[in-house]
């Protein structure tokens, strides 16, 4: 599984923006919730498939473009391609987004907004 964190310090705004615009279509979105309820053992690619009914050529190309945005990891398994959520780039994701939460107003700290999400 790819274990490279990302900071929401790093390099920012562009990486997380191409990360956003990879699950920014419904078709990628779907695959990456799928992933994510099917966590932490993922799929094979067919079960997607067959699962959201998406043509295996479509497919792949949405799943090619997740796994460039490291969103998702792929581990190929003789013929078969096993794909899973990667759920460290996901959260640098989500870290990114409350990084600034309340920091004007300091109602909630930042942290604790994430920490909401980990219950």
């Amino acid at each position: 599984m790819d274990s490279n964190p990302l900071s929401p310090k790093d390099d920012s705004s562009a990486r997380f923006a191409d990360m956003f615009a990879a699950i920014g279509s419904e078709a990628r979105l779907r695959i990456v919730r799928l992933l994510l309820s099917a966590h932490p053992d993922g799929m094979m690619a067919g079960d997607i498939q067959a699962e959201l009914g998406i043509p295996p050529s479509t497919l792949s190309h949405h799943l090619d473009k997740l796994k460039g945005e490291r969103l998702v990891t792929v581990e190929r398994r003789g013929t078969f391609l096993r794909y899973r959520a990667n759920t460290v780039t996901l959260r640098a994701l989500l870290d990114f987004l409350y990084e600034e939460c309340c920091s004007r107003t300091q109602a909630v700290k930042s942290q604790e907004v994430v920490r909401i999400g980990d219950s």
